[in-house]
């Protein structure tokens, strides 16, 4: 098996437990801590890499890249950042899961009809969409009725998806196309 698929597909799990274990700490500075947290900065990284695969190697092998990585961000998760006895914890396992998958086959989808535009097109509307409907699925699933301000944590998470994903522009511009097969 390729090199950089095995890489691409670990460094996938690593962003998940990283984006899991880090939205549970809000950002405590400028009066941010009812608005973003963490993990904000972390998860569109995923999205690079699925851009990335998807480039480089097809739908089918960025589809496979985001399978396997979602199987080991849910067993990182589970292992290192679930707390069985809280229920945040367990929710944010299962809140994180289920929007990973959604967001980023989507964003698979989206990416695949648009890479014949312009190539920033293709990275950025997945990237987009895919950050929206993952950040919402993903606090409402985590953090509904918790007395947790998911809704402004959202909307904090989402602008600086958003920063992120233009930001992130520059090494998919860099790096698109030097994953093929060694």
């Amino acid at each position: 098996m390729n090199k950089y698929f095995l890489s691409l597909s670990f460094l996938m799990g690593l962003v998940v437990l990283s984006s899991n274990y880090l939205v549970q700490f809000p950002v405590n500075y400028y009066g941010l801590q009812n608005i973003l947290t963490y993990g904000a900065f972390s998860y569109p990284v995923a999205f690079l890499i699925t851009d990335l695969a998807n480039r480089s190697y097809g739908k089918l092998v960025a589809k496979r890249i985001v399978y396997i990585g979602f199987i080991i961000g849910i067993i990182f998760t589970l292992f290192f950042s679930t707390n069985f006895t809280d229920l945040i914890s367990i929710r944010i396992a299962i809140g994180s899961a289920s929007a990973f998958i959604i967001a980023q086959l989507l964003d698979i989808q989206i990416f695949d009809n648009l890479r014949k535009k312009k190539w920033f097109i293709a990275p950025l509307t997945s990237s987009l969409v895919g950050s929206t409907i993952d950040t919402f699925l993903f606090f409402s699933i985590s953090f509904y009725a918790t007395g947790i301000p998911w809704f402004t944590l959202a909307l904090g998470d989402l602008a600086v998806k958003i920063l992120v994903a233009l930001i992130m522009l520059i090494p998919f511009r860099l790096l698109a196309g030097t994953f093929k097969a060694v």
